[in-house]
């Protein structure tokens, strides 16, 4: 069984469309590269912008 981390040790980055932190998710874990928005809301207000 795989050790826990603290949130304060996992990766972070700033949200493209809040500009608030946001910490890695598991369900992240595949594509955190491309990951941009913290939210799906983000995400979606990105796109109405554009």
């Amino acid at each position: 069984m795989a050790k826990m981390r603290k949130k304060a040790d996992l990766p972070q980055k700033i949200c493209a469309s809040c500009g608030r932190p946001f910490v890695w998710r598991r369900k992240w874990a595949r594509d955190w590269e491309a990951v941009k928005y913290c939210s799906d809301r983000c995400r979606s207000e990105a796109r109405a912008g554009a």
